[in-house]
């Protein structure tokens, strides 16, 4: 089950909350994890299984650290087996049968592939159970001791199979007693109303573009399409995500819970470094916070450091999926954010910040063209029609110039802090009048409902890129 369903919208979401806010607070949390497990199981239910194991597994290894609290050598045994455990699951159905393959193409052996199908959001919560045991060790959280409160936390539905990643220590009060308030409420069906235009009324938009461009010949591709379709992916998944990100963040408000923000408009950034403080933000810190620096950081030396970023975004990029692309990927941006390091910032601070912007942007859409194209090194034979190695401009350039450009022009500005800031000027004028205030808002998010609605309703093209990570 997916946010932007109508199954969701009018019949699951509804029931839920009904339901809920009946409850009294001390089942609230039983209720959650029951209509969590429920959402998970529609469209994994022999997987609800691992789920549950994860819980139990990592539940005890909390409860063995805080036991073996007074004695290090223990409890750092304790967290290397709970750490070694999580990846254990993740990369049994994860990587498995790519380590399988590509063995098998090294040696010429004829290994069998174990061909399991990846569970939903397992990338997350085993990320999420992780941060969890590792808080424990370091001593910044207690163990959780209610096996119905640490269940909740690492199966709750708003963000279970897309994230955000939320670490244990920022829910640890709230998972004891949440705050309920009618401006709380409010602002999730906001939240919620605005990430689901991002997802059903641009995001799919973009992706119908990019889907009948990636999908013909590269190899006869000029530079004009191949750039429009390399623009429509890199919106397709910037409001995909970020519009799920803002879902789950107005379903955790309605739920009492406050989720960190994921993304700070990443494509107004004007260096990569700045981007990857914007984009996917609580998977950037879980990778600073329980990778970067236990590796040392930057406090052993440049050297050292440029090591530790390597190392870092090696693994970021295979964190997205059991492929060579990603893996490519993690690295170009590990090579840029040293390059910047090492040398670029400094001299990108003189240019005109048009230039750095326009610098930023030029890194980011070739990357996520490594990123789309998972077929084995199709990503340079695209890479090269950009670069007009096939062409500049045919026929259906003009055609998809023509029936999608102006879509990208409004995703363009779609994606910067314009909108908002003209909406805030627009809703000033009105503050004076409350009645009109609040009506212009409130028409604004239905007509956005309505549409999404309507588009849902009719079309058949609703994927969601992060269900395969």
């Amino acid at each position: 089950m997916v946010f932007s369903s109508t199954v969701f919208l009018f019949t699951f979401l509804p029931a839920v909350l009904f339901v809920y806010y009946l409850c009294p607070g001390r089942w609230r949390n039983a209720f959650l994890l029951a209509a969590s497990l429920a959402f998970y199981g529609w469209g994994e239910p022999r997987y609800i299984i691992v789920m549950v194991l994860s819980i139990l597994f990592n539940y005890g290894s909390g409860l063995v650290m805080g036991h073996l609290k007074g004695g290090i050598r223990p409890s750092r045994l304790t967290l290397a087996f709970s750490v070694a455990g999580n990846l254990l699951i993740l990369g049994c159905f994860k990587y498995a049968d790519f380590f399988i393959e590509n063995i098998n193409e090294l040696i010429g052996s004829s290994f069998g592939l174990l061909q399991l199908t990846l569970p939903i959001g397992i990338s997350f919560y085993t990320f999420q159970a992780m941060s969890y045991v590792i808080d424990v060790y370091r001593g910044k959280v207690r163990p959780q001791r209610n096996i119905l409160d640490f269940a909740t936390y690492i199966t709750l539905f708003p963000q279970l199979i897309a994230g955000p990643i939320v670490r244990y220590v920022t829910v640890e009060e709230q998972l004891r007693s949440r705050k309920y308030s009618l401006e709380q409420g409010a602002e999730g069906v906001r939240r919620f109303i605005i990430g689901l235009g991002k997802k059903v009324l641009l995001a799919n938009q973009a992706g119908l573009l990019w889907t009948e461009i990636s999908s013909m010949n590269m190899e006869h591709l000029p530079a004009v399409t191949a750039w429009l379709g390399a623009i429509a992916f890199t919106f397709q998944i910037y409001f995909d995500f970020s519009g799920y990100s803002d879902m789950a963040i107005g379903l955790g408000k309605l739920l009492g819970f406050e989720f960190l923000e994921n993304f700070n408009y990443p494509y107004i950034a004007k260096s990569i470094t700045e981007f990857w403080r914007r984009w996917h933000i609580s998977l950037s810190t879980w990778f600073k916070e329980y990778l970067y620096i236990p590796l040392g950081g930057n406090r052993k030396g440049l050297v050292r450091q440029c090591v530790n970023i390597m190392i870092v975004w090696a693994l970021t990029g295979f964190w997205h999926g059991a492929s060579w692309n990603f893996l490519w990927w993690g690295i170009y941006f590990g090579l840029l954010l040293i390059l910047e390091k090492v040398l670029l910032l400094k001299y990108l601070a003189k240019l005109p910040a048009w230039i750095q912007h326009l610098y930023a942007l030029f890194l980011i859409v070739l990357g996520w063209v490594i990123f789309a194209e998972s077929s084995g090194l199709s990503f340079l034979t695209y890479l090269r029609a950009m670069f007009g190695s096939m062409g500049f401009a045919d026929q259906r350039s003009l055609y998809f110039l023509m029936t999608g450009g102006a879509s990208l022009c409004i995703m363009a500005l779609a994606s910067t802090e314009l909108p908002k800031r003209i909406a805030g000027k627009g809703l000033q004028k009105l503050s004076g009048k409350p009645t009109i205030y609040v009506a212009a808002k409130n028409v604004f998010l239905l007509l956005i409902l309505l549409l999404s609605t309507a588009f849902l309703v009719s079309d058949t093209y609703n994927p969601f890129l992060y269900f395969r990570f």
